[in-house]
């Protein structure tokens, strides 16, 4: 990463590992003082993040250092001696940490789109998803905003949606009754950090024989063993708290995928937009 800003060489080191939240806080206060980063002792960072000294320690070792000595080490060895940048380097932009997570979400996207390139498996997905009636939407934690999302549109199409964004004794339960009531698949939602509640809930809908659609941050998550059809949609970590515009994204083309199969779709589309210009619904 020769020739790159200290800020963008920072931010090249952290891509790739699974930061805690109060780690990324570290993280982006050393992108923000990339050029002090390498000269900062472990007390006066973790002044700076608003985090304790243990903390910055945790920091290093989940970097792949013996600790945060070894890490500031590491910075003083890449920092480029004056007068080694180049015009090359010197006409790079330089991004602050908040455009970079922008343009991360912006690779994710790109990355998405190459993978739609097939789109058999989200056709696939939402055929199932149209099939089931009533359908099930599991989104706990993190995930719960996307199950809502999807569960809003979705309950204007499809005849009978059911959102499970809430955990606790009662979760199987809800699985157990859309089961009962004929649900034949279940549209889980799953980001980062994977609650154990989601996993276990996936391992018993499809116990309870429901076929297990998943859209996950990595083909790799761990609710990708409880999946029958699991689709995924990369999550940007630039930030305190992930980003999901990627697997938002895809929750919608299953969206479309499943009015593709449902023949009435089009038919209630039409029933709700009437009765909202009815009532005033919207302001025009």
């Amino acid at each position: 990463m020769s020739g790159s800003s200290p800020a963008a060489r920072l931010q090249g080191l952290f891509e790739g590992h699974r930061l805690t939240p109060t780690q990324r806080r570290i993280a982006h206060s050393l992108v923000r003082r990339a050029a002090d980063a390498p000269f900062l002792s472990s007390v006066e960072l973790a002044e700076l993040a608003g985090v304790s000294q243990p903390s910055v320690t945790r920091f290093a070792v989940a970097l792949g250092f013996d600790g945060y000595p070894a890490l500031r080490r590491h910075l003083r060895e890449s920092v480029p001696a004056d007068g080694e940048t180049g015009a090359e380097a010197a006409a790079e932009p330089v991004y602050n940490a908040y455009q970079q997570a922008v343009l991360a979400e912006i690779e994710n996207l790109r990355q998405l789109a190459g993978l739609l390139g097939d789109p058999g498996p989200v056709e696939r997905a939402g055929r199932l998803l149209a099939g089931s009636r009533p359908l099930p939407v599991l989104g706990l934690r993190a995930a719960s905003s996307q199950a809502r999302g999807f569960g809003y549109f979705a309950a204007k199409v499809h005849p009978d949606v059911r959102v499970l964004d809430e955990g606790g004794s009662m979760l199987h339960d809800r699985i157990e009754a859309a089961r009962r009531a004929g649900a034949s698949a279940l549209l889980c939602f799953a980001l980062p950090r994977h609650p154990r509640e989601a996993v276990d809930a996936l391992a018993y809908a499809r116990e309870r024989g429901l076929t297990v659609v998943t859209v996950a941050d990595s083909a790799f998550a761990p609710v990708a063993a409880h999946s029958d059809l699991l689709i995924p949609a990369a999550v940007g970590t630039g930030l305190a708290f992930d980003t999901a515009c990627a697997p938002m994204l895809l929750g919608r083309a299953l969206l479309e995928a499943m009015c593709d199969g449902l023949p009435e779709a089009q038919a209630r589309l039409e029933e709700f937009d009437a009765a909202a210009a009815a009532r005033g619904l919207f302001v025009e």
